[in-house]
Parts: C-alpha cells; structure tokens; sequence
C-alpha cells in the first residue's frame, strides 16, 4: 500500500479541485500555436477524450494571449495559460483562463510579478510556481548550481514572494529533466508548505524515455504520498501522455479505477503465443470504471497459483483453456471462444461489484 498523502491546501483550476482530498488529476499541454484555435481546440478535445483533466496552452505574444477568450468559450477542460518573460501576457490571460503558470525566474522584477498576482487574485484564479532547473534565477544558480537545493530555494523565495503580496492562491511544480534531481526536489520542498504539489519530469524525451523517467520519478513520489497533479512529458501524442499517466497512477495505488491487467513472463511453459492474444484481449476489452485485477496466463498448469487473486483470469492452454474467477474454474473452453467467454465473464463480475458496491 502506498504512504498515506501529504495533507495540502486545496485549491481550484476551474471545475477540477487540486490537492487535500482531490483525486489526483492529470495534465497535459498542447503544442499548436494557441493563435490558431481549430489545431489548438482539437487537441484539447483529443485530450479530453484521452482522460485528461487539465490542459495547459503556451502564451507567446499578444495573438495568443488574445486568443484565449474565444478559446475558453469552446471547451470544457479547465484552461491554464503558460507564461514565460513577458508579464503582461499573463495579464490578458488572466481575464479568460483558469490558472497561470509562471516561471518567476524568467518573469523578472517584483513589480511585474506583483501585476499578475493582483490580476489573478481579482479574478480568484491560482498561480502555478513552475521552478525548473534549467532556468533558475541567476542568485540561485549561481549559489547552488542547477541542483535541487537551488530549485527548493527558488521555490521558497517565490512562494513568500507571492504570500507578502498577500496571495496563497497556490500550486508548485520543481521540475528537472532527470529523475534524481526530480526526487530529490520535491521530497525536500513537501515538508516545507502546505500547498499543492505538481509532479513532472521536464524534457524527459520519447515515449520510451519518457515512461521509464516518469514511472521512477512520478511513481516513486505517489508511493511516497507526494503529488496532487501530474503530466507526463513526451515528445510524441499527447493521447499517450494520458494514458502514461493514468497507467503510473492506476500502478502507484492512487487512482483506484479501471483493469490492472497480470500477465505471465515469456518462458518454456506457455502453451500459447501469449503475447497477440493478450494484446486482442486489451483491445477488444471495453473501458472499465470499476477496479479489477485480471490475469491473462499462458500456462493452464499455473493458472490456478499464478491468478488466484485476481478477480477473473483466463488461462491459455494447448488448444483450449480456462476462465478462472476468484482462484475458482468456472468452466473449459476451446480458445476459439476464450476470449469472447473472459469478456463477457469481465463484464459480468463489473455488473456484480457495483451491485454490491450500491448495496453498500
């Protein structure tokens, strides 16, 4: 069981609420210029499909900026405007989106700072401190180097920055592009404010660098109770970078919802090419709310030992097979009609447990 998560400020990015007791929500961020609001608009709707529950657009000049309020009025997922260098972009956005992200270390003097913090607190709208290492301000770079003692510093000087400007409106992020000074950023920060933590590995490359980074980073600081919001970073579909996401909190014991799928490893003892039928099952498998544990084995010898705890497994033997539920054989199937037989069985137990869940 993961650790039990740290208590934090609650906060809100429009409809979706970010820390205390929220469910842990996932983020991603569109890469069309937010000028052109047909790309930008299906992106957002692809994300939102995807299971996403925030989505970030970049602000680069006065078009974006501009672009916003039409924008907003075209979708449903909550909206956060990503500001670097030019404060009064943050300004126009402002009055349309549902939080700003800056990076105080790009944003430059107190005074333009304080702009912003003034034009959110009037529309009551919650600033995100993204601190990242590769672009710390020059005090602190050049005092701790690129490290997460100065990304922690930083974060420390902004936050009170914004909190003697009268503003608590918050939510941090300490990214890195590698998964040590990730670690160690966050757990040094956690114990230090009560707000909102948003947990990501910046720049963390293609889909496969990207998942075993995050999964290390991200996963082991869910395990540890830390994190409030996330994205997973990939250079490649945005679609992906939801479904790694949600994977990484299904994984950690955070988001109880959906299939945690077992499979058994390649070996001498499968009596069937696991690997294509496994692949059809999640393909064909319809999308579950519900949290169940299946288990898809190769063997029928070990079936019973190997998926004894999983709500159902279908065991894949010499020709035929075996749905098993609760570590109980329910029947013996040719494999033509395997998998047809384990879904309908998925979708019946599905049925069962939110009739007993209603009854309480």
């Amino acid at each position: 069981m993961p650790t039990k998560r740290y208590p934090t400020q609650q906060i809100s990015v429009g409809n979706v609420k970010v820390g205390g007791d929220a469910p842990i929500s996932v983020q991603s961020m569109t890469f069309s210029k937010t000028a052109d609001i047909e790309a930008t608009k299906a992106q957002i709707d692809a994300l939102m499909f995807a299971g996403c529950d925030i989505v970030r657009v970049a602000v680069s000049d006065e078009e974006d900026a501009n672009a916003l309020k039409k924008l907003k009025s075209l979708i449903s997922l909550p909206l956060v405007a990503d500001i670097h260098f030019r404060y009064k972009l943050a300004l126009i956005a402002a009055e349309s989106v549902d939080c700003i992200r800056i990076n105080p270390g790009n944003i430059g003097a107190k005074e333009k700072i304080k702009a912003v913090v003034e034009a959110c607190k009037q529309r009551g709208i919650p600033i995100r401190i993204g601190v990242n290492a590769g672009s710390l301000e020059k005090k602190f770079e050049n005092k701790y180097g690129a490290t997460p003692k100065g990304m922690v510093e930083s974060a420390l000087y902004n936050i009170k920055l914004l909190e003697d400007f009268g503003f608590n409106n918050l939510k941090i992020s300490l990214k890195a592009s590698d998964v040590e000074r990730t670690l160690k950023a966050y757990r040094k920060l956690r114990p230090l404010v009560p707000y909102p933590f948003h947990l990501g590995v910046t720049e963390a490359g293609d889909l496969e660098s990207s998942m075993i980074k995050s999964a290390m980073a991200l996963g082991g600081l869910l395990l540890e109770g830390i994190g409030d919001t996330l994205r997973v970073s990939i250079t490649g579909e945005l679609e992906k970078e939801i479904e790694v996401a949600r994977s990484i909190l299904q994984y950690s014991g955070r988001q109880k919802e959906g299939i945690t799928y077992i499979s058994c490893p390649t070996c001498g003892r499968l009596q069937a090419d696991l690997v294509p039928l496994l692949k059809e099952i999640k393909q064909r498998m319809p999308k579950i709310k519900t949290p169940m544990q299946l288990s898809v084995m190769g063997c029928a010898v070990n079936a019973l030992g190997e998926a004894k705890h999983a709500d159902v497994a279908i065991a894949f033997g010499s020709g035929d097979g075996l749905i098993i539920k609760k570590g109980e054989i329910i029947g013996k199937y040719k494999q033509s009609e395997l998998i047809e037989v384990f879904i309908q069985e998925v979708l019946d137990t599905e049925s069962q447990m939110q009739s007993q869940q209603a009854k309480g």
